[in-house]
């Protein structure tokens, strides 16, 4: 008679006691998992979609403009989607500069207060602790190292050591270009006179000055001046002069480029298309004849509707314009494509066309429309998403309190077998030492 193993044989019909349940809730768990990560997927796919949508939508017009100046060593420029195309004049009277004093002979005896201002803005300069070596007397290099660090200071006012021809001087650089921010330093605090004296005075290097900037003719003209050599006055264009510009005549001009137009519009085609990509993998049906698994929304219905009404959305007219009319093409598979020479023809043709159909008039077109359709899957606190997540996280938890249960019935079972099979091998090796007893009487 063979020898009964009780573990091996409680663990073996434990196993066949709950394998249907166990078998039938891996399955459920193999899709519930697959319905999480296609739901991560989807929500991945969605906001990168969105996300091109708002790069988009950033640019306040699909029409991308260029701008340069006549002369390339004047500046940088450019223009954004709402400027208009044009050329125009402009005289460079001056650049703005940043204010820079120089002061002789700024050392003496550490003690007492220096204050420093710009534009009438003053912070405290603390001269007992700028003693670095504690020698009780200030260098010019210490007096500087104790401007920069001062608490009130953040930039405003740039202190260093100018060593020329055996003489340091200290010189100060104001943080800010333009006419009103001149620095200003008083020392009466100082406990020292000698260095009272020595900032009485100053040399400056430098000084604060607006950039004045005509359009037009100078003296004819429309004077900008402000307090950087940066200019946004001309809607949508951006200039900033540098200093081969001041005191000449220049010609800014503004043009549609179309390369750079193509290319917003091939932007959003390629975003759709690669959101298609991802929904038609999401919604495949698959099937043996395909060689494809089908996949986690095969049938679902509300990810079908997504891709359909997204699919309708962007074939209706906005402004009176279509895709078709800017040479956007649909394959059978629905994908996007982009024929450049028509839409150069359209927006020759009309040129407010395309910020008609993406942007509307009144932030009513396609970018605004579809941005609003996918804030109603994406949105963090009732979204589809976040509802679809919510519910397959309950789901998930009714699966592993079944996964629970079963382990329970799984112990259960186990230990009753265990106790079974341990009761009978007992019994069995009782039996054999009573045949071994019988046996060995009966051989006497």
């Amino acid at each position: 008679m063979a020898d009964i193993n009780p573990t091996q044989m409680a663990t073996q019909l434990a196993n066949l006691y709950v394998q249907q349940a166990q078998q039938r809730l891996s399955m459920q768990n193999s899709s519930a998992k697959a319905r999480s990560d296609g739901l991560s997927k989807l929500q991945s796919a969605l906001q990168d979609f969105r996300s091109a949508l708002t790069s988009l939508s950033a640019k306040k017009s699909m029409v991308a403009m260029s701008a340069s100046f006549s002369q390339s060593n004047a500046g940088t420029v450019s223009a954004s989607g709402t400027a208009q195309a044009g050329s125009y004049s402009l005289f460079v009277e001056q650049l703005a500069s940043a204010q820079q004093l120089a002061y002789d002979g700024v050392s003496g005896a550490s003690g007492g207060t220096l204050t420093v201002s710009l534009g009438g803005n003053p912070f405290s300069v603390d001269l007992a602790s700028a003693d670095r070596d504690g020698d009780h007397n200030l260098t010019t290099s210490e007096i500087a190292l104790a401007i920069n660090q001062a608490a009130g200071n953040a930039g405003k006012v740039n202190a260093m050591v100018l060593t020329a021809n055996g003489i340091s001087r200290l010189v100060l650089t104001s943080g800010k270009t333009g006419a009103a921010n001149t620095i200003g330093v008083d020392a009466s605090q100082a406990s020292d006179p000698a260095l009272q004296t020595a900032f009485a005075s100053s040399s400056q290097l430098s000084p604060a000055q607006d950039a004045k900037v005509w359009l037009g003719g100078q003296g004819s003209g429309v004077l900008m001046q402000q307090a950087s050599n940066t200019f946004t006055a001309i809607d949508g264009v951006t200039m900033t002069f540098g200093a081969m510009s001041a005191g000449q005549s220049l010609t800014l001009n503004v043009a549609r480029s179309d390369s750079d137009t193509g290319g917003n519009v091939q932007n959003f085609v390629d975003a759709y298309n690669t959101l298609l990509k991802s929904l038609g993998s999401l919604t495949a049906s698959g099937g043996a004849d395909k060689d494809q698994k089908a996949g986690p929304f095969a049938t679902d219905a509300g990810v079908r509707s997504l891709r359909d009404h997204l699919n309708t959305l962007i074939r209706q007219s906005f402004g009176g314009v279509r895709l078709a009319d800017m040479g956007i093409t649909a394959a059978r598979d629905g994908t996007l494509s982009l024929d450049r020479s028509k839409l150069d023809k359209l927006l020759a043709d009309q040129p407010t066309a395309l910020d008609g159909f993406f942007n509307g008039s009144n932030a009513d077109g396609l970018l605004a429309q579809a941005g609003s359709y996918l804030d109603k899957w994406l949105n963090a606190s009732s979204g589809l998403i976040t509802q679809r997540k919510d519910s397959a996280q309950r789901m998930q938890n009714d699966l592993d309190a079944q996964q629970t249960r079963i382990d329970n019935q799984y112990d259960q079972a186990y230990k009753r077998y265990l106790a079974q099979f341990t009761q009978l091998q007992t019994m069995q090796a009782q039996m054999s030492q009573t045949l071994d007893s019988l046996n060995s009487y009966f051989s006497q």
